[in-house]
C-alpha cells in the first residue's frame, strides 16, 4: 500500500504502482489540505471575481467570462474536447504512473480540487482500471494536455478502458461493473486534472529505474567481451581513474576491474609481449563512455527528483488565498533531460556494438575463429547478429536527435513555445530497448567468445554469464536459429538474476 501525504511520493513509490500494482491511499492529512485548498476556490468563486480557469475559459479563450451556472459545464466539456489523443495506446505501466503522479499533484494542496479527485484516481488505480491513452497529442507545454484528458474522461463515466488483452472497453461499463460512481466536476477541477507533466515525468521515472539497470549491465557485458578478446584488465585500475574525476567513469571502471578478476584467461596472456600495448577504444574506454551516461543519468534522476515534489498547475491556489497563473506546467526541464539521457543511452549501445563487431573479425579478435563460428564459411556464426546490432545502433542516433529543440505554436499563439517532452521522454524509452537489444546482442557474443577460449577458465562473472545463457544458447557449433536465442538473450539483460549471481561471487556492482 503506497499511501500519499501531502509531500508527495518517492521514485520506488511510482515503481511499486506503475510495475508492482500496489495499491494506493490519501493519508487524513493529504485530505484536510486539498480541502483547505478547495475552500479558497469556492470563495473565489462566490466573489465573481474573474480568475483564469475558474471563472473563464481556457487557453486564447481566457478572457471569455463563464457564467456561473455553466462553470461545471466548462470543466466538462474541457475534458472531452481534450481527449483528442490518436494512435496506439499508451503502455498499461505508463498510464498508471501518469494517473499516480497527477493524484501527486493534487495532493500537495495548491490545485483547489476536492478530495473526491484525488480518491477517484486513487479508486481507477486500486481496481486495476487502465485508461486507454493514444500516444500522440502532448505537446509537453501545458503539461500533458490530452493524455491527461484521456485519463480525467474515464473519472467522469466516459471514454475508453484498455483491457488486460488489449481490447478498448466503454469506460461507462467498466466503472459500473467496479461499482465506481462517476465525478460530477466543479469549477477548476477539470482543468487541475490535466495540467500537468505527469506523462512526461511517468516516463522519466520508468526510464530511470530501467537505464540504472541496464548501465550496471553495460559494464557486465563489456568485461566480459573484453575478456573474450584477451584484453587487459589494467586501464580499470582505481588510481588511474582517481586522476580524472568523474564519479560515474570511476563507478563503471570500477565494476569492470571487478567482474575481469579471477580469470584463468586473462592471467594466460598478462605478460604475453606479443600482444598489443593499448587495447581499441572500445574496450579501454568502456568505463568514459559508460561512465559518462551514468553521470547524465544522475543529472536526469536530479531533474525528476525536483519535478517530483513541484507543485504543477495552472493556475494555482496559494496559502494566503491567492489564485495566480504560473507556467510551471511547462516540460522543458524534463524533456531536455530525457534528451540527454537518450543520447548518453544510445551511445552506450554504440560502443557495445563496435565490441560485438571485434569479437566477430578474425583480424581483431585475437584468435577467435571468424564469427565466432569453429565452422566458418558453411556456418555464418554470429555474422547476422551483428548486423542487427548496427540496425539498432543506426536507430538510436537517429532517436537521440533532440525532441526538445523542436518547437510548434498552438492555441492561437497563446503557446507560442512548446517542450515536446512527451515525444523526448517517449522516445527515451525506445532508446533503453533497443539499447536491451544491443546488450543481449553483445552477451551471446561475449560467453560464445569465453567458450571458445576453452579449456581456460573464465571469470568467475564469465563462469555465471555462460551458465545463465548455455542452457537456451548451446555451445559453438553448427548454425541455429538464432532469433529466439536472442529473445532469450533480451530477457537475461533486462532481468535481475544474472547481475545477482555475479554479485554472489564478486560482490555488489556499482
Amino acid at each position: 500500500m503506497i499511501t500519499v501525504l501531502p509531500t508527495g511520493i518517492t521514485p520506488a513509490d511510482l515503481v511499486a504502482v506503475a510495475r508492482g500494482d500496489a495499491k494506493v491511499s490519501l493519508d487524513p492529512a493529504t485530505v484536510s489540505s486539498m480541502a483547505k485548498s478547495r475552500a479558497i476556490v469556492d470563495r473565489i468563486e462566490a466573489s465573481g471575481r474573474p480568475v483564469y480557469g475558474v471563472s473563464t475559459g481556457f487557453g486564447a479563450l481566457a478572457s471569455t467570462f463563464i457564467d456561473p451556472s455553466r462553470r461545471a459545464e466548462l470543466q466538462h466539456a474541457l475534458i472531452r474536447s481534450h481527449a483528442a489523443g490518436i494512435g496506439a495506446p499508451m503502455p498499461r505501466e505508463v498510464v498508471r504512473a501518469m494517473m499516480l503522479l497527477r493524484l501527486r499533484s493534487l495532493a500537495l494542496g495548491h490545485s483547489g480540487v476536492r478530495p473526491e479527485l484525488a480518491q477517484g484516481l486513487a479508486d481507477l488505480l486500486n481496481h486495476d482500471i487502465t485508461p486507454w491513452v493514444p500516444e500522440h497529442g502532448s505537446l509537453g507545454a501545458s503539461g500533458d494536455l490530452a493524455p491527461l484528458a484521456h485519463c480525467a474522461l474515464v473519472l467522469l463515466g466516459e471514454g475508453w478502458v484498455l483491457a488486460s488483452d488489449g481490447r478498448r472497453l466503454d469506460a461507462a461499463d467498466v466503472l459500473r461493473d467496479a461499482g465506481l460512481t462517476p465525478l460530477e466536476l466543479a469549477a477548476k477541477e477539470g482543468l487541475a486534472l490535466i495540467n500537468g507533466t505527469d506523462g512526461m515525468l511517468g516516463m522519466l521515472l520508468l526510464a530511470l529505474e530501467d537505464a540504472r539497470h541496464l548501465f550496471a549491465m553495460a559494464d557486465v557485458t563489456a568485461a566480459l567481451a573484453i575478456e573474450a578478446m584477451l584484453g587487459s584488465e589494467r586501464p580499470f585500475m582505481p588510481e588511474l581513474h582517481a586522476i580524472r574525476p568523474h564519479p560515474g567513469q570511476a563507478a563503471s571502471a570500477a565494476n569492470m576491474h571487478k567482474l575481469l578478476q579471477n580469470s584463468r584467461i586473462m592471467d594466460s596472456h598478462r605478460d604475453d609481449l606479443a600482444h598489443a600495448v593499448q587495447d581499441a577504444y572500445s574496450m579501454r574506454c568502456a568505463p568514459q563512455v559508460a561512465g559518462a551516461a551514468r553521470d547524465t543519468l544522475d543529472f536526469a534522476a536530479q531533474v525528476a527528483a525536483r519535478e517530483l515534489i513541484s507543485v504543477v498547475d495552472n493556475p494555482v491556489v496559494l496559502p494566503d488565498g491567492r489564485v495566480e497563473s504560473t507556467g510551471n506546467f511547462h516540460g522543458e526541464p524534463l524533456a531536455f533531460a530525457a534528451d540527454f539521457l537518450a543520447i548518453a543511452a544510445a551511445e552506450v549501445g554504440s560502443i557495445a556494438e563496435r565490441r560485438v563487431d571485434r569479437l566477430l573479425d578474425v583480424t581483431r579478435s585475437r584468435d577467435l575463429p571468424p564469427f565466432l563460428s569453429p565452422d566458418a564459411g558453411v556456418n555464418s556464426g554470429l555474422m547476422i547478429a551483428q548486423y542487427t546490432a548496427a540496425g539498432i545502433v543506426a536507430e538510436n542516433r537517429r532517436l537521440a536527435v533532440p525532441a526538445s529543440a523542436d518547437s510548434l505554436p498552438t492555441s492561437g499563439m497563446q503557446e507560442d513555445h512548446v517542450s515536446m517532452g512527451w515525444a523526448a521522454t517517449k522516445k527515451l524509452r525506445t532508446v533503453l530497448d533497443n539499447l536491451t537489444s544491443l546488450l543481449a546482442v553483445e552477451l551471446l557474443s561475449a560467453v560464445r567468445g569465453l567458450q571458445l577460449r576453452a579449456p581456460l577458465t573464465p571469470s568467475p562473472a564469465g563462469r555465471v554469464a555462460i551458465a545463465a545463457v548455455a542452457p537456451f544458447a548451446g555451445e559453438p557449433g553448427p548454425d541455429v536459429f538464432l532469433a529466439p536465442i536472442l529473445e532469450q538473450a533480451r530477457a537475461v539483460i533486462a532481468g535481475r538474476e544474472l547481475r545477482t549471481g555475479i554479485e554472489t561471487h564478486v560482490g555488489d556492482l556499482l
